[in-house]
């Protein structure tokens, strides 16, 4: 089978930790009879520098007319005094909308091997996490209407949260056949106490409950979500958040794992052409020094086999690998620990290959 990806190698260390993951899936290809051809394209900062914006049209179409993107990261402390319409993230907020990527799929998952980084006690972990936050991406807070008004206190500035039903509805739906797959459950979180769009989005989601009657829902307002993360975090499966919330709470369920810097993400649209990239950012202070760990770019490309190509037992492949050469000791320098085997990026890429067979 042949799969065209575009490719965006980004800033700081994305250049570096997407060379591993192509030649990953090189060997993937090599592996189980498929052709990956990558395009590289300019977005973020380095676009920017070379074309005068952070998400030039020849990028968005290119990824258009791929099967899925494989993004490294963007920004960087260069770009920290641009205003806010013109800063490198915006490429991400383009090709979200561009792409019609509407369900952002995180897992926080606590490899065995990696348990010690964990900063909450053994006995709340038990034998391990594995959690997926299903973020609506492209709707709430962040796309609403904003601006600025004078009040008789001054200037104040508002942005607004809407959503509207088939919004609600396709996220939903999503996280419940992601839940199938997995433990049966799936945790909706808002704040329908107190926000009109929460009370939409909960009827909502309990609608199309109706036609997984083998999943179970049920329903945790935001606050006490964020607190029973860290306080009992195996009650988790599927959490189904909004936009603003989902920020936030996949940010803290990928903490609580301890190795931020390990985990993947997928964005995915109606036709599954996908985003794939790493949680973590692009670590400026570490380029060009073979000290990125590409572990989380690689599981990226995992999920990209997986729900985009359909290829389970290659996303199981690549997985594995990576979960061996970790149980061989082999450790970048951001999860090194005492009495384990440091290595630089481009060995732990060259090792994850080794094992995929």
């Amino acid at each position: 089978m042949n799969f065209n990806i575009a490719v965006i190698p980004g800033d700081g260390i994305g250049p570096e930790i997407v060379e591993q993951t192509k030649y990953v899936l090189e060997k993937v290809g090599d592996v189980y009879g498929h052709k990956f051809q990558f395009t590289e394209v300019l977005a973020g900062g380095c676009a920017i520098d070379k074309m005068g914006e952070a998400l030039p049209a020849e990028t968005l179409e290119v990824c258009k007319k791929s099967d899925a993107v494989l993004l490294g990261a963007v920004g960087g402390y260069k770009w920290d005094n641009l205003p806010g319409n013109q800063r490198p993230e915006q490429a991400l907020l383009g090709l979200r909308k561009g792409l019609g990527l509407y369900a952002n799929l995180r897992p926080a998952i606590l490899f065995d091997d990696l348990k010690d980084a964990c900063p909450l006690k053994p006995e709340i972990i038990g034998d391990g996490l594995d959690i997926c936050v299903v973020r609506e991406l492209t709707g709430g807070i962040y796309f609403g209407e904003k601006g600025f008004k004078e009040t008789e206190l001054g200037k104040a500035a508002y942005d607004v949260e809407i959503y509207s039903e088939g919004e609600v509805e396709r996220i939903a739906r999503r996280a419940f056949e992601i839940a199938r797959k997995r433990n049966k459950k799936v945790t909706s979180v808002d704040k329908a106490n107190i926000l009109e769009s929460s009370r939409l989005w909960r009827s909502v989601v309990e609608k199309v409950a109706k036609e997984y009657p083998d999943v179970s829902l049920n329903h945790m307002y935001v606050d006490n979500a964020s607190m029973q993360l860290v306080r009992n975090p195996k009650q988790f499966d599927v959490i189904v958040t909004s936009n603003m919330f989902g920020d936030i709470l996949s940010d803290e369920a990928s903490m609580i794992t301890g190795s931020i810097g390990m985990l993947p993400s997928a964005s995915l649209g109606e036709d599954n052409i996908g985003l794939y990239e790493p949680v973590h950012g692009s670590a400026p202070d570490i380029a060009g020094q073979d000290k990125a760990n590409p572990i989380a770019t690689i599981l990226s490309a995992a999920m990209m086999l997986r729900y985009t190509f359909d290829l389970e037992e290659e996303a199981d492949a690549v997985e594995n690998a990576v979960k061996k050469v970790l149980s061989q000791n082999y450790r970048t320098e951001d999860i090194m620990s005492e009495g384990m085997i440091l290595v630089g990026g481009k060995k732990m890429g060259e090792l994850i290959r080794e094992q995929i067979s």
